[in-house]
């Protein structure tokens, strides 16, 4: 029976070659575009779920109240906070401290492999000296209790117990001395350059070796350190008004996050009302679970409100409309074209075949189909994927394992039964005697469904085309807003080795290069990672205001083109700068200072003078509100910056690298364009639209498909009556106005109900920017025109070609 009902479907198939290509086609790309968006999100989803005891592992945030009554959600927490929920909350198995570089520091410090101090020896003279860049974490002995990161050698309670020991990972170990083994009790020097870590610089012992974090962490580390050595050097920030490292704790099984969470609001100013310094601590603390951390980043007043869920929703959502719509198309041509298959029904109807095994044998048509179809979608699976891995920046691999083929069975299975299940009911449903007598004519092609069907998929279509057009205008925005400074053709590297001891040289023989503008030096970047807190006192104060700031030399502001409202900028010609700091208009505001100038405030303790304005700029991302913000003088500091000329970076970047090796001879000259890192604040809404142009173009691209396939069944449908209409007089264009007509309404009508539903998502997406472009009526009026203007070109091969045939042989067709 299966055989025979395979042989018809593919003599069906044979016949109608035209419909069947434009089947084939359609469902491939759906099922094509399904698979490589599944990957995609299932990538996302897999993001530090690899620990064995990630639903236990929980990390400790700390919300802070702004000065506007909104709260702030941070991962950094007091040192002292997790020996503290391990001694005093029983729900509390276990709790680590992971401290990463300093976030207004270098990125990453360098290692060589051996005893780099003038006195010291390299333990194999053999050894050829060399140094690399690496990034390091601090962490207490127990990290790997908590996370399950492999460690190849070493003991696990032993590895991190010493205060000289280092762990390197496998891939820096290779790096530094061509191997992995016999590794434990050589040295390395760490030199970890300016800022707040610098005091770690020095020899240390390998005591292990642990595998390189894998792609699904979002914890990526090259080197470990005990967090005893950070500890041990910067003791006057271990207190409980301090916010330094992350917290990370190991909940008993079956406790209640809400519970806990409740529980530990206000651990810090219950149990430690006061910290050192005699202040109380204003934060309050909840518990996230770490494999949440990834997908659900962004916080409102305090509580976990989106972040990458959002993006996984959003295209799990246009994967399967978009297989939806190549399922549509399938029904739509196979109910379309059941007219020219009613007395097929009739005459088996009549011969005793019951509509079961009717619907049998179209169901095995539509299974056929779509087993051909996902062969078809997997060879544009493997011709697409190095693509998608450069748009999606992710290392997307096919694993053809069980679960794999699970999913393609699962696919197939659902893709075939819905896009098959309508057409085999509705040509199974026919009644013989009607059928034979030609009853069914006049309607088998004008099944209200097939209407309905069409109006879906071009309302999807529509929708996809306008949020293209609002996504591109909002990242357009974002790119070319007035920042408040120049960040176009300005360096930026690290303050590292052998530099960091003549800095002040290196940026004035940097000076000297013909192309380079000006330079200077800051702790931190424009971008979001600064130093802040509400450790500010001014005159007149009466409430608590977080600050962001900057640390920043000699010509800084001049070379990021700030502008002052009022005061100087640091300045070589005023002795005091080294005690001065400059406000931003918002501090001002919020400060209530006035006449600013040459007032004094008090910044963590130290006395410094306001010497200057500067109008407000955004050193956050747009997500963000401008706040209070402070740029304190500093020298020596962890990032340089030059300002290159317009027109001659080649040439001044080859100079730059020159004077850069003569300091650093061993290590590669790395650098940064502003720009660049401005618009990795944005990587994801990139993607998100560069995506979205492609799948809106393919769910265009197969509505059009299934239009195709409709305008050209029409066509051949109504031959007789175009070549009667044509001998009447009936003109070209009245042809091609009677045949198009009834499909632009459809699209009038998919447009209508797209365009609301469109508002009301983008204005909520927009909502998530502070500074975003406004919803415009050109925007739908252009996406309107676009699926129109393609409607029509779909539809107007079909029906020229019909209107310029001779009417002679339209007559003769039966």
């Amino acid at each position: 029976m299966l055989k025979n009902y395979l042989t018809i479907a593919w003599r069906h198939f044979w016949k109608d070659r035209q419909f069947t290509l434009l089947n084939w086609i359609g469902l491939a790309s759906g099922i094509a575009c399904a698979f490589l968006i599944g990957l995609w999100v299932n990538d996302e989803m897999q993001i530090d779920k690899f620990h064995q005891q990630d639903s236990q592992l929980y990390q400790v945030m700390q919300n802070v109240s702004l000065d506007n009554g909104s709260l702030m959600t941070i991962e950094n927490t007091p040192d002292l906070l997790a020996d503290a929920l391990k001694q005093r909350m029983p729900e509390v198995l276990d709790a680590a401290i992971v401290k990463t570089p300093d976030p207004d520091g270098n990125p990453m410090g360098i290692i060589s492999n051996g005893d780099q101090s003038p006195k010291g020896k390299d333990q194999n003279p053999n050894t050829k000296i060399q140094s690399l860049k690496a990034k390091e974490l601090y962490v207490t002995p127990n990290f790997f209790d908590l996370f399950s990161f492999r460690l190849l050698q070493g003991k696990k309670g032993q590895v991190l117990a010493g205060r000289t020991n280092v762990l390197l990972s496998d891939q820096l170990a290779l790096k530094l001395f061509h191997t992995t083994q016999d590794l434990i009790g050589k040295t390395i020097t760490w030199d970890r350059g300016p800022g707040q870590t610098g005091t770690v610089n020095g020899l240390y012992t390998i005591s292990g070796i642990f595998e390189t974090p894998p792609a699904h962490s979002s914890l990526q580390f090259d080197l470990l350190f005990p967090h005893a050595v950070y500890a041990d050097n910067n003791k006057n920030n271990i207190n409980w008004n301090s916010s330094n490292p992350a917290t990370y704790v190991l909940l008993k099984k079956g406790t209640d996050l809400a519970a806990f969470n409740n529980k530990i609001k206000d651990f810090v100013k219950t149990q430690f009302p006061a910290g050192s310094d005699g202040q109380k601590w204003a934060g309050t603390l909840l518990a996230q679970r770490y494999s949440d951390r990834y997908l659900y980043s962004r916080y409102v007043n305090g509580a976990p409100a989106g972040g990458r869920i959002e993006y996984v929703k959003l295209f799990s959502v246009i994967a399967l409309f978009i297989l939806v719509i190549a399922c549509v198309n399938f029904m739509n041509l196979s109910t379309a074209k059941a007219s020219a298959r009613m007395k097929e029904v009739g005459i088996k109807k009549v011969m005793g075949a019951t509509r079961s095994s009717l619907i049998g044998q179209y169901l095995s048509e539509s299974m056929l189909m779509t087993l051909l179809s996902l062969a078809l979608a997997i060879v544009l699976v493997g011709l697409l994927l190095p693509a998608f891995r450069t748009l999606t920046g992710k290392a997307l691999i096919i694993h053809p394992d069980a679960s794999l083929i699970f999913i393609l069975t699962a696919i197939t299975l659902v893709t075939g039964l819905l896009s098959g299940s309508y057409p085999a009911l509705y040509l199974s449903g026919f009644k013989p005697i009607a059928v034979l007598k030609g009853r069914l004519n006049a309607s088998a092609g004008e099944s209200g469904l097939r209407k309905a069907l069409v109006v879906f998929q071009f309302t999807i279509s529509t929708l996809l085309i306008v949020s293209v057009i609002v996504v591109y205008k909002q990242i357009s925005l974002i790119q070319t807003k007035d920042l408040g400074y120049n960040k176009n053709d300005i360096v930026r590297f690290s303050n590292e080795g052998r530099l960091e001891q003549d800095e002040q040289t290196f940026l004035s023989e940097a000076r000297t290069i013909p192309g380079v503008i000006n330079a200077s030096d800051m702790e931190g970047d424009m971008f979001g990672n600064h130093s802040g807190g509400g450790g500010i006192d001014w005159p007149g104060k009466t409430e608590r205001i977080e600050f962001s700031g900057l640390y920043a030399d000699y010509d800084f502001m001049e070379t990021m083109g700030l502008q002052l409202k009022e005061g100087h900028p640091f300045s070589r010609r005023f002795g005091a700068d080294s005690n001065g700091v400059i406000f931003n208009e918002s501090a001002i505001a919020a400060m209530h200072l006035k006449d600013p100038i040459g007032k004094t405030v008090s910044l963590w303790g130290r006395k410094q003078q306001i010497i200057g304005i500067v109008k407000d700029f955004h050193y956050e991302s747009l997500y963000n509100r401008i706040g209070p913000f402070f740029l304190s003088f500093r020298r020596n500091t962890a990032n340089l910056l030059v300002k290159i000329q317009a027109g001659k970076e080649k040439a001044t970047l080859a100079q730059l690298e020159l004077l850069y090796k003569k300091y650093n001879p061993g290590l590669p000259f790395e650098y940064n364009f502003l720009d660049e890192d401005y618009k990795a604040l944005y990587v994801s809404e990139q993607r998100v639209a560069l995506l979205s142009r492609y799948f809106a173009g393919l769910a265009i691209l197969i509505s059009c498909l299934g239009l195709f396939g409709l305008a050209a069944f029409t066509a051949t449908r109504c031959t007789r009556e175009i070549g009667i209409r044509k001998v009447i007089g009936a003109s070209v264009s009245d042809i091609v106005t009677l045949l198009s007509a009834n499909f632009l309404k459809l699209v009038v009508i998919a447009i209508a109900i797209a365009f609301p539903l469109a508002w009301l998502a983008l204005h909520q997406w927009l909502r998530s920017f502070v500074y975003r472009i406004e919803l415009e009526g050109w925007m739908f009026a252009l996406a309107g025109l676009s699926i129109i203007g393609m409607a029509i070109l779909t539809v107007s091969y079909q029906s020229i070609r019909s209107a310029v045939s001779n009417p002679a042989d339209s007559l003769r067709t039966e």
